[in-house]
Parts: C-alpha cells; sequence; structure tokens
C-alpha cells in the first residue's frame, strides 16, 4: 500500500461507520444484517480483498488469505447462504498471522468462542456449526455483493460495532472531510447538553413545514 493510501485508511479508520454512513450517503455504501462476531471494540479499515464463491463453498476464500497483502480486508459474497460456515478458528488464526485486517461474510461463520476473544474483526450475516465444502467455483478481485453493497476490489471497506460500509477510493477524503465536519457538530451538541442549553427548535420548525405543506 503507497503511503497516501495508508493514510487514507488511517484516517478513515477514526471515524465512525454511522458518521460515514450520514455524511457521504451518495457515495458511502452500507452493508445491511452483517454482525460484528469479535467484542473488542475497535474499527475495521483496509482495502477490499473481493471473494465471491459459491455458496458453502470456501476453497476461494482460504485461496485469498495467501494472496492478501497485510492490511487487506477479505470481503466475502456467499449469497447470505446459512447452512456452511466459511470461516471460522483456523483460518481466522492464519489470516491474522498473515496481517489480513478483518474479514466480512455474507455467509455464516463459526468457532464463535474464539471469534468473540479473536483480535481479527469478523462481521457474517448467520452462525452455523457445519462446515464447508472445497469444491472451488467463484473469483477473486471482482465485484462483490455483501448485505446489498456492492464492493470493488480495492475500495475501502470500514466496520465497527454498528457495521460496515464500503467507501470507494475516489470519494474516500471527500468522506473524510465530510465525516470531520459531521463530527464537529456533533461535538457542539453533546457540549450544549451538558450545558442544558441544547435548541430543539428544529422539531417544531419541520412539523409545521409539514402541516402546511
Amino acid at each position: 500500500m503507497s503511503s497516501e493510501g495508508a493514510s487514507l485508511v488511517r484516517a478513515l479508520g477514526a471515524c465512525a461507520t454511522a458518521d460515514l454512513a450520514d455524511s457521504l450517503p451518495d457515495h458511502v455504501q452500507v452493508a445491511l444484517g452483517l454482525v460484528p462476531r469479535h467484542v473488542a471494540a475497535g474499527t475495521l479499515c483496509g482495502p477490499a480483498l473481493t471473494v465471491r464463491v459459491t455458496a458453502g463453498d470456501n476453497l476461494l476464500a482460504q485461496h485469498a488469505i495467501d494472496l492478501a497483502r497485510p492490511g487487506d480486508v477479505i470481503v466475502i459474497d456467499g449469497a447470505g447462504a446459512a447452512e456452511r460456515a466459511l470461516v471460522g478458528e483456523i483460518m481466522s488464526r492464519w489470516a491474522h498471522a498473515r496481517g489480513v485486517a478483518g474479514f466480512v461474510v455474507d455467509g455464516a461463520v463459526r468457532d464463535l468462542h474464539w471469534l468473540r476473544q479473536s483480535p481479527l474483526p469478523v462481521y457474517s450475516r448467520s452462525i452455523s456449526p457445519r462446515g464447508p465444502t472445497r469444491h472451488g467455483g467463484g473469483d477473486i478481485h471482482g465485484e462483490v455483493v455483501v448485505g446489498g453493497a456492492v464492493v470493488r476490489a480495492g475500495d475501502l471497506i470500514v466496520g465497527d460495532l454498528d457495521g460496515v460500509v464500503c467507501v470507494p477510493p475516489d470519494h474516500a477524503q471527500a468522506a473524510i472531510d465530510a465525516c470531520a465536519r459531521l463530527m464537529a457538530r456533533e461535538r457542539e451538541a453533546v457540549d450544549a447538553i451538558g450545558r442544558g442549553t441544547l435548541s430543539r427548535a428544529w422539531i417544531r420548525q419541520a412539523l409545521d413545514a409539514r402541516s402546511s405543506a
């Protein structure tokens, strides 16, 4: 990763997914229904290494770990299939050893006892104790869909305890800047709450505008 890319990742990693989603909604995509399986609070952020697999088969997901560069987020389009887990403890341990930043899986994972204590962030749609097949099928580095979000190889993935968003690199700096402005406004609101001076006039204005429309 270039120094410029690493700088973008660090800046995005300082942004909450909720702020990113609100700051640039036309370009930041939200992956819906993907749940964090790790307990440690903290932000996942890195470029997507995209993988599309056939339902319940993780051969290419296994291969992706060996192809990954340090800092990559392996994003697996498993078509939401819930019957077989695509990622578990051994894969998680190996990915962490390889420097992978985390997994985003539109499908099932297992070994929750390990994932909850693992230093590697893992998001998935479901949990299944049944293991995968390994016949192959699918592709790596192509366009995938996870939680309704279209992700391309190299898109920047950000995840925290609220979920996962996808930021195209061309819009990353704009998202960071918009997020910073939103965070500043929210700090002002928090300070006003502490002083007891928070104005709620906007609610009456919105209601009045609705009734007069």
